[in-house]
């Protein structure tokens, strides 16, 4: 399982695997209900590179981004899944909106996003280039997403307990 950092130990590890001359690749998102679309996402931008960090929304961040009754999950959950993934060298969780704080921080090499965005649309664009690292897209077409797996579960069991297999 890869660490959960604080900023200044992702920072430390940044520098560290650049000093061994890694291409460091980062990533970030939600994480909210983690599914197929988010493993193709943190596999294909770990291909990028040598070693792959990822930036995790806090819980208010994602509260922000994603409206009334999200996360789902806490933030400290997100990150243990995320880190529990054979691709990721380390987690982080952030508190902005954007990871343009982030990327600053860290300068990586390439900063991936998934398969929404365009290379000219990534909200850290600007951050990457001005750290000398570049912008990537990288998983599988976006046909998967958090809201859609909410809606088909609300769907499915009508919003009961009860068809999910438990008795509360």
């Amino acid at each position: 399982m890869a660490p959960l950092l604080d900023l200044d130990q992702a920072i430390r590890l940044a520098e560290r695997w650049r000093h061994e001359g890694k291409r460091l690749v980062l990533a970030n998102g939600c994480f909210d209900l983690l599914h197929v679309g988010h493993v193709r996402y943190l596999e294909g931008a770990r291909a990028l590179g040598d070693a792959l960090l990822v930036g995790v929304n806090s819980d208010a961040s994602v509260a922000r981004l994603k409206g009334r009754g999200r996360p789902i999950m806490t933030a400290a959950e997100r990150a243990e899944l995320v880190s529990a993934l054979r691709a990721v060298d380390g987690v982080v969780i952030f508190e902005d909106d954007t990871a343009d704080a982030l990327v600053r921080a860290l300068r990586p090499s390439v900063h991936a996003k998934g398969t929404d965005y365009t290379a000219e649309s990534v909200p850290e664009g600007a951050a990457v280039r001005a750290g000398g690292g570049r912008v990537a897209i990288a998983g599988d077409p976006k046909s998967h997403a958090t809201r859609d797996l909410i809606r088909l579960i609300a769907e499915r069991f009508g919003g009961s307990p009860k068809g999910f297999g438990g008795s509360r």
